[in-house]
């Protein structure tokens, strides 16, 4: 193993708490809900972005590049200013959800560069104007502009014209798991030199004004050195060194209420006091006694034009004098060499056969995945009864969220989708995390897959939680299948499944599937609700809201997904009853649930289902009071949801268990209606396999010719959320002569119907792409290379499944890679980002890309999803058509040798021979540097 993958193994022990201090700051604390205290719920309003330098948080902190320990008591991070700039630069700035013309937007340019999974090496670029920042200007242009107009970014101000900017390199590298070296180095990019004051910045966060602590922690200056002392009772004694000879501004962690609520301070020196002294110039706006429980080294740097200069500090239970010269050639040896550990980590899990461009975008996105780990404290029921609601007084305020969610109580690092944008998590996109981040650290997946089934955050009921804005809303049930990815891949990597996490896990989400069957199946015919579902703006209507026809929607997505919950669960009671018997009756149960949802979602049990035949697609079903229904014909990723409700299953557990497909087969033949119009699960398939799916091979036919028509979903990154058919033909539903359309937009929506940004009506969006890669690689385990479609539809090329995978695939990844004009159509129409050597090899992993020419939309860092692409890259670079027929689903967790390269691998991703290949671990964006 290499040196990182040791760390790793010892990670978990409590002598070796080499995760124990990560990059676990929000980077956006203001504007949550967690410090909502507002009477109406806006928080966007009630704690804005002007107040975050003045008042201090409550449920955690935010910061540039910044680290703290895994229960966030002590937080480290870099301030800024170029002497022009109104505020210093503490944090990240962006708009607002109201300020936007797309909802809210962080306008900065900063890059997650690299992080092993025990952050023994960190890497993190920001790119700061020497130019006074144009706040402003940011919003005065976006707030003026419609839904119709591009937004207004950092960029289009001006502000690096001429490259007056620097380039701030943020390197963090651990000695040991509590040794902590810092080094930044500031690129002057501009013609001329020009100063900047770096200020290294270390924090407590407040939880002594809520009467959380009652031993007030401590930072303190060294006499005689340029050093900090910090003395907290659970993190104990320790020293922050800052090398050269900075000034050592201390101030406290506290609410400047004369300033913003013109009321008391209780310590003259607070949380804006470093701001006011170096902005400013207050002189007693810092503690002369350098005392306090926040404090910045203060350095200030002349650069030359073209030249770096380079702050280096260090964080260490060490003591003065204890180890000697903490900068000198150690130093720089550590850094060195956690460097280089890196590069080895990522030269095992970065495939040989990615060319030097592949392997640093997937690098980039795995550094992404590592950046945005979050520290996430919510008790429910305390914030509850702090705002009045307490929901055991009968006298209590009634809440504006979450009232039936005070058991609640979250504390935990957890992987987010973006820490500006979407600093808090979402339980369907966490699901999606785990694929990437099963590929650098199995264990930390698995702990955040099985978070959210604890009783800490599973409601009693059985719910699993949303996300903070509303913990109740539904997303869809992707657990289950990420449960199922994560044991299996373990089992082929290692030869042993995890049975006893399995069995936990299976356990909880056999309360949630019971949940979706009492609570999202109203008719009680296998038709099943769910909202929004993830979708936003996807629909007619804004599916979690009353219908303005009344009635309610049968919706083909909230069905298909319970299908494939059911085919998930049926995995996993097979796979326990392997070594358990007292699985195998659950095997039954599941089989009955997926053939009776299946075939509802085709026929539903009425007179019109929400398979349309003459159109050969899905649809969602709205039923009116009076009886009647109608098809709401909008071709979306609604309607190919039911294509991805497909599992294959091997012989094993039939040969074991012969009389649970007895019982099943008796079952079927009581009810032969349900596999009437359904895949006939008794069939056999290559290898005698089975398969679970909703389509059977007419209308798998039917459905992929649509999907894979350019002129319909199939784009030239990807699948689109909504078929392109409906950019000449939108769908018009007209209710008590209103109009309500959809129409397809390939990049932001003219639509805020479920928030600012978003916009299912025509961008390509990663998850429900790998969705549709996994199930075309089930169908080609179940029919084998015969089976053959057009692709693109009409082009006359045939491929089978593997190859209409890969294709997909192909097209995902070509969103960040060169072209041959050397752009990445990620990057868009900037010219700077595309051809500028200082931006163009920084890749960005936007939300959702732009339907017709792939550029990034949405949150500019959406890693947490978007992330999937490292897996997918991963996928087809180490898998071959031929080992998925052998295989069948565990030839995605294989890794082939040299000489059993895929069709791509072979073609236009091949390197040179072997003797020749370059290291891919090492990417070159540090050239930039």
């Amino acid at each position: 193993m290499s040196n990182e993958q040791t760390r790793l193994e010892k990670s978990g022990n409590a002598d070796t708490p080499w995760k124990k201090w990560g990059p676990y700051l929000s980077e956006r604390q203001w504007g949550t809900v967690r410090e909502d205290y507002s009477e109406d719920g806006n928080a966007w309003n009630y704690f804005s972005h002007e107040q975050a330098r003045s008042r201090a948080y409550h449920w955690g902190e935010d910061g540039l590049a910044g680290i703290s320990d895994d229960k966030q008591r002590l937080c480290f991070a870099i301030a800024l200013w170029n002497g022009k700039d109104p505020i210093l630069k503490e944090r990240l700035f962006g708009l607002g959800n109201g300020e936007g013309n797309h909802g809210e937007d962080v306008k900065e340019y900063y890059y997650y560069l690299d992080s092993t999974p025990t952050h023994s090496y960190m890497k993190y670029l920001y790119k700061y104007p020497q130019a006074a920042f144009p706040y402003n200007q940011l919003v005065n242009t976006n707030r003026s502009r419609s839904r119709h107009e591009f937004e207004y970014e950092l960029i289009n101000t001006g502000v690096f014209d001429q490259d007056r900017y620097f380039d701030v390199f943020v390197e963090y590298a651990k000695e040991s798991p509590e040794d902590i070296l810092v080094q930044i180095s500031i690129y002057n990019r501009g013609p001329e030199a020009a100063e900047i004051h770096v200020l290294p910045t270390l924090w407590f966060r407040n939880r002594w004004s809520w009467g959380r602590d009652k031993t007030r922690p401590l930072l303190q200056a060294v006499p005689g050195m340029e050093a900090v002392k910090v003395n907290e009772v659970h993190l104990g004694e320790r020293h922050l060194y800052c090398d050269g000879s900075p000034s050592l501004l201390f101030t406290e962690n506290e609410t400047n209420n004369a300033l913003l609520f013109h009321g008391q301070n209780r310590s003259p020196f607070v949380k804006d006091g470093i701001n006011n002294f170096v902005v400013h110039g207050q002189r007693d706006a810092v503690n002369p006694d350098r005392t306090g429980t926040k404090v910045a080294a203060h350095y200030r740097l002349n650069v030359p034009p073209g030249k770096c200069e380079t702050v280096r500090l260090r964080l260490t239970p060490a003591a003065p004098g204890r180890d000697g010269d903490v900068f000198g050639k150690r130093f720089d040896q550590i850094l060195h060499t956690r460097h280089k550990e890196a590069d080895e980590f990522y030269a095992s899990v970065i495939p040989e056969s990615l060319d030097a461009d592949s392997a640093n975008v997937m690098r980039q996105a795995l550094a992404g995945m590592m950046w945005t780990k979050q520290y996430f404290y919510y008790d429910v029921h305390r914030w509850l009864e702090e705002r009045g609601s307490d929901p055991y007084l009968p006298s209590g305020k009634v809440p504006p969220r979450n009232g039936q969610w005070h058991h609640m109580y979250n504390a935990d690092i957890i992987s987010m989708p973006d820490k500006w944008e979407y600093p808090w998590y979402a339980a369907w996109d966490l699901a999606f995390h785990i694929l990437p981040l099963t590929l650098v650290d199995r264990e930390f997946g698995k702990k955040q897959l099985g978070l959210m089934l604890t009783e800490n955050y599973i409601h009693p009921n059985g719910q699993i939680p949303a996300y903070e804005w509303n913990f109740g809303d539904v997303n869809p049930p992707v657990h289950p299948w990420a449960a199922i990815f994560t044991y299996s891949m373990e089992k082929t990597q290692t030869g042993k499944g995890d049975l006893d996490w399995l069995k936990r896990i299976f356990k909880k989400l056999l309360l949630n599937f019971t949940w979706w069957l009492n609570r999202k199946d109203r008719a009680g015919k296998n038709a099943f609700e769910g909202g929004f579902l993830g979708l936003d703006n996807i629909g007619v209507f804004d599916r979690s809201s009353p219908l303005p026809t009344g009635g309610y929607l049968e919706q083909a997505d909230g069905t298909a997904w319970m299908a494939l919950f059911s085919l998930n669960m049926l995995e996993i009671s097979m796979e326990l009853a392997l070594h358990d018997a007292t699985y195998a009756d659950m095997a039954l149960k599941f089989l009955q649930h997926f053939v009776s949802i299946a075939s509802a979602t085709v026929h539903a049990g009425f007179n019109t289902g929400m398979w349309d035949e003459e159109d050969g697609f899905f649809y969602d079903v709205l039923r009116l009071p009076n009886g009647q229904a109608t098809r709401l014909k909008v071709r979306s990723m609604v309607g190919l949801l039911p294509l991805c409700a497909v599992t294959v299953f091997e012989d094993g557990f039939r040969l074991k268990y012969p009389w649970v497909m007895e019982h099943f087969g008796g079952f079927l033949g009581a009810r032969p209606e349900l596999k009437a119009f359904i895949h006939d699960p008794v069939k056999d398939g290559v290898n005698n396999r089975h398969m679970g799916a909703i389509l059977d091979e007419t209308k798998l036919r039917r459905v992929l010719s649509k999907m894979l028509d350019e002129n319909e979903f199939l784009s030239a990154y990807g699948i689109r959320a909504l078929s392109r058919f409906h950019a000449d033909h939108p769908y018009v539903f007209n209710v008590g002569g209103l109009d309500y359309r959809v129409g397809y937009m390939p990049a932001e929506s003219d639509n805020g119907m479920f928030g600012g940004n978003s916009n299912w009506r025509g961008p390509i969006w990663m998850p429900v792409n790998a969705l549709i890669i996994r199930a075309l690689l089930q169908y080609f385990a179940f029919y084998g290379n015969d089976f053959t479609v057009e692709c693109p539809t009409g082009s006359g090329r045939h491929m089978n499944l593997y190859q209409v995978a890969e294709e997909i695939s192909r097209r995902l990844e070509s969103i960040f890679l060169k072209d041959k004009d050397g752009h990445r159509p990620v990057n868009g129409g900037e010219k700077k980002l595309q051809e500028d050597p200082l931006w163009r090899d920084y890749i960005l992993f936007y939300e959702y890309f732009h339907g017709d020419n792939g550029a990034g939309l949405g949150a500019s860092h959406q890693t947490g999803w978007t992330g999937l692409i490292a897996r997918d890259m991963h996928l087809f670079a180490t898998t071959t058509a031929g080992q998925v027929l052998q295989l069948g689903k565990g030839a995605a967790f294989v890794e082939v040798k040299p000489e059993g390269t895929s069709s791509r691998i072979a073609g236009r991703r091949q390197k040179q021979p072997k003797q020749k290949q370059p290291k891919p671990a090492t990417p070159s964006i540090h050239l930039a540097e």
